[in-house]
């Protein structure tokens, strides 16, 4: 069993830490500043794909000049560095649920997948190898000692706030998580990096799909996926088909360019029906969202997720990385179903992406949990049979996390 300390008690107990070092500045610092504070380090970068091109892709990471660039900087700090080949389990848990996801109709999010899966449970299974007690990484966001045990909070730099892509960390995994940048703002890591004489002070912040060598996600799904790109009907909310699409991976929910359909008021992808290979689109009003349905629900919070039936739990939930948390009303019935209620309502909302919720929406705000969209449900009459449905239905597993 891994020895469990909070990072309070750390300070005082020097321990032996493993440090996910992508070759950024981030994770670079996060790993400086636990050789400062006299820990027993250890930097692992994970090859997670080789695509050549994007090897040497500005904001690639994970992949040719970046695990060179990680390399240096364990060696600038003293430590012991391996390279470890993650390449087959990074596409079969990542690229392929990535490719799967959009030929659905859905709007992935690979980070997700990518921190819950790769980093956070296979890497801390390596972490648990070589002896270590913790695994550490560069990410935005806090991990907290609460009355009833560790909590994961939003960071204080809000504009890097990361909590939007790490809300299926489970408490189990928590336990052993340390995020040394989750208190300090951006500018801070930069001068610390200057300060350690580090290589890679300067070097651009990643991607979010780091392994897309060409930033073209299509080629990726149809390498993976022969066929994808098969052309389809475009349709208006009405019935009237309006034109041709050449595969419905390349469209999105929300999207107004790229149509190529005359009309005399601007239309937009209001959805996407994977199982006729249609694009609908309406105007504007159609993409309005106030309903939620969520799959896989991640209970973070230290309280059991209560059942609400119809008077539901108030939550502030964010349905985009780039928004702040938004007061909305979380209903879970006795069958284990969940969904969302945004008061205000959402546009453009996509299936397959996140819907993470926070006790309120004051900075450094505690993360209840999330889940995936499984369906965005529109308020425009007749659209919610538009929306696609996941393969294993909108109401999988609510994963508790509680132990």
């Amino acid at each position: 069993m891994i020895q469990t300390l909070s990072p309070t008690q750390a300070a005082k107990s020097k321990m032996r830490v493993v440090v996910a070092m992508s070759g950024g500045v981030d994770s670079s610092v996060a790993a400086a500043l636990l050789v400062r504070e006299g820990h027993d380090v250890i930097g692992v970068t994970l090859q997670l794909y080789d695509h050549g091109g994007a090897t040497g892709r500005a904001g690639s990471c994970c992949a040719g000049q970046d695990i060179h660039d990680a390399r240096r900087v364990a060696d600038a700090l003293g430590i012991p560095h391996y390279v470890l080949d993650y390449e087959k389990r990074f596409a079969d848990s990542v690229i392929k649920s990535f490719a799967d996801s959009y030929v659905a109709g859905e709007t992935p999010i690979p980070c997700v997948t990518c921190n819950s899966q790769i980093k956070f449970k296979d890497l801390m299974d390596t972490a648990k190898d070589l002896g270590a007690s913790v695994l550490a990484t560069g990410h935005y966001i806090q991990r907290l000692d609460g009355p009833d045990g560790p909590e994961l909070r939003r960071a204080v730099d809000s504009a890097r706030d990361q909590s939007y892509f790490l809300f299926a960390t489970t408490r189990e995994q928590l336990s052993n998580l340390w995020f040394p940048l989750g208190g300090m703002p951006k500018a801070d890591v930069r001068e610390i990096a200057r300060e350690f004489g580090l290589m890679n002070a300067e070097k651009a912040d990643s991607q979010d799909i780091c392994f897309v060598p060409t930033g073209r996600y299509t080629d990726v799904i149809e390498r993976l996926k022969p066929g994808a790109l098969q052309p389809g009907k475009i349709v208006h909310l009405d019935g009237r088909e309006l034109g041709q699409h050449d595969g419905i991976i390349n469209y999105t929910v929300g999207q107004r360019r790229g149509l190529r359909i005359p009309a005399a008021d601007p239309l937009y992808v209001v959805a996407l029906r994977a199982d006729r290979n249609e694009v609908v689109v309406g105007p504007r009003e159609a993409l309005r969202t106030r309903t939620l349905e969520l799959r896989a629900l991640n209970w973070l919070a230290t309280q059991l997720l209560p059942v609400t039936g119809a008077q539901g739990m108030p939550v502030y939930a964010r349905v985009r990385s780039t928004q702040p948390p938004k007061p909305a009303t979380l209903h879970v019935d006795p069958a284990g179903s969940a969904r969302v209620t945004l008061l205000a309502g959402e546009d453009g909302i996509a299936a397959g992406q996140a819907c993470v919720l926070y006790e309120d929406d004051l900075p450094q705000a505690r993360i209840l949990g999330g889940g995936t969209i499984a369906r965005a449900v529109r308020e425009a009459a007749g659209l919610s049979r538009a929306m696609p449905q996941a393969q294993n239905g909108p109401h999988a597993a609510i994963h508790t996390s509680n132990r």
